[in-house]
């Protein structure tokens, strides 16, 4: 029996879905947290078993783990959010509900697999010309409203190159949602240490697919440009949409769980497709023709950051294998989550 937490929404579904094909128990623990979930979604699997209760409630949790042989802790509040007034509901969804989950799973520690995010490495890989790999600060509002978008290096000055980030790579977060997450990787971490079980946390990538739920402040900009081609609206992209991700498709990300619960190799992996995509193109590949490029800049918001999926493919035996045209197309069709 494989516990899923979070295992009602997006992300967490799609894994459930992967483990029961291959053939898996599996148990799943979701709230159907309103910010995520305005009704209780029509996919979900009657082949699991579902606990409606929340990862912060101790007796919940402690009956959640009782004979599982292993974790997928997918449950989290996601996105930039709106200001700060989320900030404590993030800090108890995702690092006071990870705490909850550890202590429970210590009293029979087994394998946990942690759903990360790319958000920990904050700004991406960077090199300049003279000075080698840098780090470039956060992009100062002045600069932002003048259209400078590039970071330039924080020692000469000059234009950058970004690169696939690596594993090894500083964590840098930049908001509140990837400063949970770091938080959610050093908790997993010390468990791991005190008990001896392997750790795996998959840093995924942009995700998009089937069953991403409706324009909301917590949605990824996939989420958004889709609901806006719904209401009948080309995208509205901001910066000069020449900013890169690395957009991996959801059942990417559910093989990739069953790749880490197979091998149950512990540390940190990026989950990403390997090719870096601006999000101007995704939004015209999505659209299927133009978007509006506004200029306009959210706070916290990154540059680039695109994967090395190197580790992941040598380690975990894990590679991407979703066509971007074709999941794209997918996407612009599929029925938006409530």
């Amino acid at each position: 029996m494989i516990l899923v937490t979070g295992g009602a929404g997006f992300l967490g579904s799609h894994v459930v879905d992967a483990l029961l094909d291959d053939g898996e128990q599996v148990r799943v623990l979701d709230v159907l947290l309103p910010a995520a979930h305005r009704e209780r979604p029509d996919y979900l699997d009657p082949r699991a078993e579902w606990l409606e209760r929340d990862v912060r409630d101790d007796d919940a949790v402690v009956r959640a783990v009782q004979g599982v042989s292993a974790v997928c802790h997918q449950a989290a509040m996601v996105g930039l959010g709106v200001d700060l007034d989320d900030i404590t509901e993030y800090a108890g969804i995702n690092d006071l509900g990870t705490a909850v989950l550890l202590r429970a799973m210590a009293r029979a520690p087994v394998p946990l697999v942690l759903a990360s995010s790319m958000v920990v490495y904050g700004e991406g890989r960077y090199r300049c010309a003279e000075h080698g790999i840098v780090r470039p600060g956060p992009r100062a509002p002045e600069q932002l409203d003048a259209g400078q978008f590039e970071p330039p290096c924080p020692q000469c000055g000059r234009a950058l190159a970004a690169e696939a980030v690596p594993e090894d790579a500083p964590l840098d977060p930049r908001n509140v949602y990837a400063a949970t997450k770091v938080a959610q990787e050093h908790l997993c971490a010390a468990y791991a240490r005190e008990t001896g079980a392997p750790v795996t946390a998959l840093r995924y990538h942009n995700v998009y697919g089937p069953r991403m739920p409706r324009d909301t402040p917590y949605a990824g900009v996939a989420s958004i440009f889709r609901s806006a081609l719904e209401a009948g609206r080309v995208p509205r992209v901001f910066e000069d949409g020449n900013q890169t991700r690395d957009f991996v498709h959801v059942r990417d990300v559910a093989r990739a769980n069953v790749a880490a619960l197979r091998s149950g190799t512990p540390g940190a992996f990026n989950v990403a497709s390997g090719t870096p995509r601006s999000v101007g193109e995704m939004a015209r590949t999505l659209a299927g023709g133009e978007v509006e490029v506004t200029g306009e800049w959210r706070a916290g918001d990154v540059r680039h950051v695109f994967a090395s999926p190197a580790r992941a493919t040598s380690e975990l035996g894990f590679s991407a294998v979703e066509d971007f045209a074709a999941g794209m197309g997918e996407f612009r069709e599929a029925k938006l989550r409530a």
